[in-house]
């Protein structure tokens, strides 16, 4: 890539749109040559370096650009600059979020040259199969730090290096990681090889940069203050004295670390797991200390507003259905009940109220600043400063999308226009939660202020990178005295510090780590493409020893029969009939994209000759694995989407989790899950169970993870029980696995053997039963002051109808058998009293 005087004129660009910069067409030089990292500090244009790097690969190598960033206005905001940047059609740089439905993306992506979408959009389609990356010759990840664990990218990464013919990542991060090996975790998990740093030092980024002035601002909290937290306090160390005597912590300071939390929670866990009753005792109490430390930093931290709603919530939580032991018994202990009347009858300040008043008096008004930010880390907080700060200012808030209790969320498009008209000086203040952290193009402010300190170095840098930019500018951290604040405020610092180190140590050392991840990032490229042919092979050889104990199914109800010699699911019968129900509605959930993503949608058309790449979109050769669409939470779904040989494709399923062929489709529980569906009164196991039976002649009930006998407080013996009925009175074969990757292990198993040794098709069938009339009523009744099924047949029986229980008196509701005078009250207090 050649520079320019001016403006940056090449082909693919908008003449002379883009100022030149040379810092950053040196990083794009060397992005454009390898799979690289770039780390620049916030506001220097880490975009303008993936855009020069995707005009080059898209002028050169041809196919389409994928652009990926963590959150809705991040996308939509890189869109925007794009189609202005770009001479390319707006129509053929498009944006994939869970807002496009699942078919309109894939036809979308056939078109595209640019695809901007967020991660879990991006991954749900290719375990969907319904995109390949075959033809992207350009990957960008932004705010990259995040490819850690089981986050969209990792498994995006994977997917590309396998996939791709031509592949070129870019990663971009104003903050990569905190330490080296951190930083050298997200080279290798997204195939990054080389590492480009440029910091506030070097010569051609200085001129672009300006000071950023950072002081701190103590208050005094009142006394009224902390008498609430020390009521709390008091409860927090009587809970540690129980949890003490239990072995699992040594001191009742309720001051504790979260990592001695986190600790104590382990060796809790640790107990259940052995059966030990102290355990799940342990661990309710374990949560009723997490919630009381919530409570006291928000009235230490935060303020009494917050602490207020809280209190409020978990007043409510403890009332409901189903409430935990841990709220009701923490919302009606004495002290925490004295420290809630402190709360209510409070009618002071918080001293970081007023702090916050006078900083944004001085910046806006004595130094005629025209824009401030304010952070903070609670919602509630920041809508009671927009409240109060509103009659001094002109103030909007920024809070995320998901509505909580007691405050609505935003929608992409209110986040958007909020922040356009923060731009245009429409009002000076956003009272903004960290939704606006990380990337977004918030314009140049006179101050930031965080309203609590940030122990985290990421989100700090983050932050502070929203001034500084154009002009002088300066941060204040508000910090109450003597809390857990200076702790935060110090964590921060030294946090901080290290990490503008460690920038110019990762300057340094960029040879070292380029060597590291060089060579392991090759070896991880190679894994990439070579599929996992190995762990295939190794599946093969164990499923020819077989779960030949398991128990068959030797006839499937309502049709489905099977063959009197079938063995079990390691030889299935050659032939079997196929089931009455036929296949089901093949219909998308729009309640399933709200939440992430929709069911199944038809498949991308693309060439796709062999070439040894992982099946994509439009393949049909290979073994078939139907994935309903809500088992995307676990790992399976993409693990089997890895597989050499092996398509996956998302539908909403009727009936299953997973379809393996025309007459094999599995139900899959945690030990947990088991357990609990066991004592559903609304779809209960066995009802599930009912219909995967009548719908396909081999059902299976996968159990996953060890100790189901030490779930709940249930008897063993209920739960043998629940495995013989399924095994003998549903003919399903129950089979037990260890976790998900062994799962994994079986289920690709079972589909090779039924599609390639037995030439087995996948068809999906069968549906959800309806309830009987009689069943509705009988769940109409039941759910009275949660009365259960039981009660609610003996309450129909005696009564005829469910108006009928309803209009009953009292006196005549105690006639009815296994009706006390405790549920004959409630049903009445429920029934007879007014809506609030």
């Amino acid at each position: 890539m050649a520079t320019e005087a001016a403006g940056i004129d090449r082909p693919l660009l908008v003449d002379d749109f883009l100022q030149r910069r040379r810092y950053q067409l040196q990083l794009a030089d060397a992005a454009a040559d390898e799979h690289t990292l770039v780390c620049l500090p916030t506001g220097l244009g880490k975009t303008t370096v993936s855009l020069l790097v995707t005009a080059e690969r898209l002028h050169e190598a041809g196919g389409k650009a994928l652009f990926l960033a963590p959150t809705k206005p991040l996308v939509q905001q890189h869109a925007d600059f794009y189609r202005e940047a770009l001479q390319i059609p707006d129509d053929e740089i498009v944006v994939f979020t869970g807002d496009v439905k699942p078919d309109d993306r894939a036809a979308l992506w056939e078109d595209a040259r640019i695809v901007i979408a967020t991660p879990q959009v991006v991954e749900n389609d290719l375990v969907g199969n319904r995109i390949s990356l075959r033809d992207v010759t350009h990957l960008t990840f932004d705010e990259c730090h995040r490819a850690t664990g089981d986050y969209a990218y990792v498994y995006i990464a994977e997917r590309y290096h396998a996939d791709a013919a031509d592949p070129l990542v870019t990663g971009m991060s104003a903050s990569p990681g905190g330490d080296t090996e951190e930083i050298e975790t997200v080279c290798e998990n997204l195939g990054l090889v080389n590492v480009e740093v440029m910091t506030e030092e070097d010569a051609d980024v200085d001129e672009y940069t300006h000071d950023t002035d950072v002081q701190w601002e103590q208050v005094t909290l009142p006394d009224e203050v902390l008498d609430i937290r020390d009521a709390l306090n008091e409860v927090i160390t009587d809970r540690l004295e129980k949890l003490k005597r239990l072995g699992v912590t040594n001191t009742t300071n309720p001051d504790l670390s979260q990592k001695d939390l986190n600790k104590m929670r382990g060796q809790l866990k640790q107990m259940m797991d052995n059966d030990q009753s102290d355990g799940y005792k342990g661990m309710s109490t374990h949560a009723e200390v997490m919630k009381l430390r919530r409570a006291t930093e928000l009235v230490e931290t935060q303020s009494v507003e917050s602490v207020r709603r809280y209190f409020e919530r978990q007043r409510e939580a403890a009332r409901s259905s189903g409430a935990s032991k841990a709220s009701q018994r923490m919302v009606a202990d004495p002290k925490v009940r004295e420290a809630m009347r402190k709360a209510e009858s409070f009618d002071g300040l918080h001293p970081k109220f007023s702090k916050a008043r006078i900083l944004l008096a001085e910046t806006l008004g004595i130094n005629e600043g025209e824009r401030a930010i304010l952070f903070t880390e609670s919602r509630d907080t920041a809508e009671a400063l927009v409240e109060f700060l509103s009659a001094s200012f002109d103030v909007r808030k920024f809070v995320g999308q998901g509505d909580k209790e007691g405050s609505d969320g935003m929608s992409q498009k209110q986040q958007q226009e909020t922040l356009d008209e923060f731009k245009a000086g429409e009002f000076e203040v956003l009272v903004s939660t960290s939704v606006a952290e990380e990337g977004l193009d918030v314009p140049e402010v006179d101050l930031v202020c965080f309203y609590e300190p940030v122990p985290t170095a990421i989100r700090s840098i983050q932050r502070k990178g929203r001034t500084g930019r154009q002009a002088e500018g300066k941060v204040v951290v508000l910090m109450a005295e003597d809390t857990r604040d200076e702790a935060f405020f110090w964590i921060s610092r030294r946090r901080e510090k290290k990490m503008a180190s460690q920038l110019a140590e990762l300057k340094e050392a960029t040879d070292d780590i380029e060597e590291t991840v060089g060579d392991d990032g090759q070896a991880g490229l190679d894994a990439f493409a070579g599929g996992s042919e190995e762990s295939d092979d190794d599946a093969d050889a164990t499923s020819d020893e077989g779960e030949g104990g398991a128990v068959d199914g030797a006839e499937a109800n309502d049709g489905a029969a099977a063959s009197d010699d079938d063995a079990g699911l390691t030889d299935f019968a050659d032939e079997v009939r196929e089931s009455d129900d036929g296949e089901g509605d093949d219909g998308e959930s729009d309640e399933a994209e709200a939440t992430g993503d929709a069911g199944e949608s038809e498949e991308a058309a693309a060439d796709s000759d062999d070439d040894g790449v992982v099946a994509t979109a439009g393949v049909e050769d290979g073994v078939e694995v139907v994935v309903d669409q809500r088992e995307l939470d676990s790992s399976i779904a993409k693990d089997l989407s890895t597989r050499d040989g092996l398509v996956t494709r998302l539908e909403t399923l009727a009936v299953g989790d997973y379809v393996l062929s025309d007459r094999v489709a599995v139900e899959r529980k945690s030990a947990a899950d088991f357990v609990d569906s066991m004592l559903d009164s609304d779809r209960s196991m066995f009802e599930q169970v009912g219909e995967l039976s009548r719908a396909y002649a081999r059902p299976v009930m996968v159990v996953e993870g060890s100790n189901l006998y030490g779930q709940r407080d249930i008897d063993p013996n209920a739960i043998r029980g629940a495995l013989a009925s399924l095994a003998v009175d549903f003919d399903v074969s129950v089979l037990r696995t260890e976790g998900e990757e062994d799962t994994t292990e079986l289920l690709a198993t079972i589909a090779k053997r039924e599609q390639e040794t037995r030439d087995r098709e996948v068809s999906v069938h069968g549906e959800k039963t309806t309830k009987t009339r009689a069943e509705q009523q009988e769940y109409v009744v039941s759910s009275i002051a949660d009365i259960g099924p039981v009660t609610s047949r003996s309450l129909l029986e005696h009564f005829g109808t469910v108006e009928a229980v309803m209009t009953a008196r009292e006196e005549d509701l105690l006639e009815v058998d296994g009706v006390g005078k405790v549920t004959a009250e409630r049903i009445r207090e429920v029934v007879g009293s007014e809506y609030e």
